[in-house]
């Protein structure tokens, strides 16, 4: 009986799928992190420079991650070259360190089948595509629900639709809001195993 409750649960669970790096998958996630939650959780203590006071950060982008219907492929091997340190710093602006966007390189980049420099360009892309919602311009903490979150991005952005969005806590704190792209960064609704909206309302801090 535990041998098939493990198969039951192997089989219900999404997980990460081999790949190798040829940019094999069906679709991506633009995952936008809420900086004031992950400097509150992490980065001050790490000291980074996103989180100084004064910068004012609210949505940066976390990554471009290829999905395939289900699962996902991370970690490929990939012939492309790795980027260098200008090509991952240069990506600050967008993504508040070159230190993450060489880990999303690592993870998810390699899987894209795209040389380093055009998958950044890839993920600036899909980040400018996607207007961030005035109404989420906040000067201070406030609790929200992820239907009201969504709603603020579909407002922004009407070629989005409540099925393509997700958003996500982490200790009853906004995350981040993932929205589901095609492969030629057309909205388009997200899988079963990226659906999974916060339940409840969540603190949004507001940036510093």
């Amino acid at each position: 009986m535990k041998l098939l409750a493990l198969i039951a649960f192997l089989l219900a669970a999404p997980a990460a799928l081999a790949n190798d790096g040829r940019g094999r998958f069906d679709y991506y996630v633009l995952s936008l992190s809420w900086s004031p939650s992950w400097c509150r959780a992490e980065g001050e203590a790490q000291g980074a420079r996103q989180c100084d006071a004064g910068r004012g950060r609210g949505f940066v982008v976390h990554g471009l991650w290829p999905q395939h219907e289900r699962g996902w492929p991370e970690y490929c091997r990939t012939d492309a070259r790795d980027p260098t340190h200008r090509e991952t710093a240069a990506m600050a602006d967008v993504m508040g360190s070159g230190r993450l966007a060489w880990h999303q390189w690592k993870k998810h980049g390699r899987c894209s089948g795209l040389s380093a420099p055009d998958y950044f360009a890839l993920t600036r892309q899909a980040a400018d595509q996607i207007a961030l919602p005035p109404h989420l311009r906040i000067g201070r903490d406030v609790r929200l629900a992820a239907t009201l979150v969504e709603d603020a991005f579909i407002e922004a952005n009407p070629l989005l639709a409540p099925e393509g969005i997700t958003v996500t806590c982490r200790d009853r704190a906004l995350q981040e809001v993932r929205i589901c792209l095609t492969r030629e960064l057309r909205p388009r609704a997200c899988a079963p195993d990226i659906s999974r909206d916060c339940a409840g309302s969540f603190l949004m801090p507001a940036p510093r």
